[in-house]
């Protein structure tokens, strides 16, 4: 991996990054995770209806010998796993949520920024840790651009960090992720079903 010329070509993509609402009423939501084994990336894809979080369908896909995890590089291990995965869905979803970080980057190109520039679709990133950026008020910042939120999803437990991908503004990102969270879990239901699709998937006992 030249990481040199890796963030060249990212910062070269995020300045087609755009932070706008495209889509109408969203009908179906997406939850996007990874799973390392010990030489493959097994990507789960997840849809449910919103805002009922009824389960619709899930597509896995195992990548053998991905590239070596970078931080900050996240999308260059997984994102051909996740493709291949969300290639084979019956129904493309309206938005996807995506374990990953957004528009919160180094080079404001995240792994949900760089997936949802990829397939021209709506895309917001949560995580559990928050690798860059800081919080204020419930608000990531970098040099005084907001650039997320900090959400607290369970009482008792650590925030998500939540940011825009792409095609989504940072108020319909809130907003839409706030409606996604069901007790006891802390991360969005979408995702959390998409992780243990994964591991289920990576432990061979996928249905």
């Amino acid at each position: 991996m030249d990481l040199f010329e890796l963030k060249r070509e990212q910062s070269k993509l995020a300045r087609k990054v755009q932070l706008r609402d495209d889509f109408d009423k969203v009908k179906t939501i997406a939850g996007i995770d990874c799973v390392p084994t010990e030489n493959s990336v097994i990507a789960a894809v997840v849809v449910c209806k919103y805002p009922s979080l009824e389960f619709v369908e899930k597509k896995t896909y195992s990548l053998s010998n991905p590239l070596p995890y970078r931080a900050g590089f996240q999308a260059y291990r997984e994102m051909p796993a996740i493709i291949e995965a969300y290639n084979q869905l019956d129904e493309e979803p309206d938005v996807i949520l995506v374990n990953g970080l957004g528009v919160n980057h180094p080079r404001k190109f995240g792994m949900a920024t760089h997936l949802g520039l990829a397939l021209n679709k709506p895309t917001i990133g949560v995580t559990q840790k928050l690798p860059f950026g800081k919080v204020e008020s419930g608000k990531i910042f970098n040099h005084n651009e907001h650039l997320g939120f900090e959400v607290k999803t369970r009482e008792h437990a650590n925030p998500v960090y939540i940011s825009p991908g792409h095609l989504i503004t940072k108020g319909s990102t809130l907003n839409i992720v706030s409606k996604t969270i069901q007790f006891p879990h802390k991360m969005p239901e979408p995702i959390h079903i998409a992780r243990k699709v994964a591991k289920k998937k990576a432990k061979g006992k996928e249905e």
